[in-house]
């Protein structure tokens, strides 16, 4: 694991992981589920394929929610109840969206965030105004023609909520 990098004041905490297989990038969500509670906010960026989705598929398997975890790309957005005492999953797909909040807006997010946990793939400039405590989490892979499982990846917790937590312990 590399060393963390200097933190801005906006910056909490940043930690670079290689993932190099989708097995991998789903015990990495099962070890983010770990850190999350109600109320936080994860936003996902990264090519097509890059592995957002089988990201979220393991935080669904952390967190302990119902319902197979699966893109969201045509229905926008879907919440998976808790199955114990933990926070529902709210996973959210803003592809298609291409305005910002205003457009997300129906979706309620401002309003499940409180009691939820909420993953936004493809987020970047559409949800930033719901709070300023997020995990931002930038999943790079090869792109082309390749077989490449390779990810490289970028997790950063912005604003006061993440200012204490220790994200190293993703890079296990």
């Amino acid at each position: 694991m590399e060393a963390p990098a200097p933190r801005s004041p906006a910056e909490s905490g940043s930690v670079q992981i290689v993932v190099t297989s989708p097995e991998q990038m789903r015990e990495l969500g099962r070890r983010l589920a770990k850190l999350l509670r109600a109320g936080d906010l994860v936003m996902l960026s990264g090519e097509l394929g890059a592995g957002k989705t089988t990201l979220t598929r393991g935080l669904g398997e952390g967190l302990g929610v119902r319902g197979a975890v699966t893109s969201p790309t045509f229905v926008i957005a879907r919440v998976h109840p808790s199955l114990g005492d933990g926070p529902p999953l709210v996973h959210v797909d803003a592809y298609r969206l291409s305005g910002g909040l205003d457009e997300m807006e129906d979706l309620d997010l401002d309003v499940s965030l409180p009691d939820s946990v909420v993953v936004v793939e493809w987020g970047e400039g559409k949800v930033e105004e719901l709070t300023e405590d997020r995990l931002q989490v930038v999943i790079h892979r090869a792109v082309g023609d390749t077989t490449d499982e390779v990810r490289q990846m970028t997790v950063t917790g912005l604003g006061e909520r993440w200012a204490e937590a220790d994200l190293s312990v993703l890079a296990a």
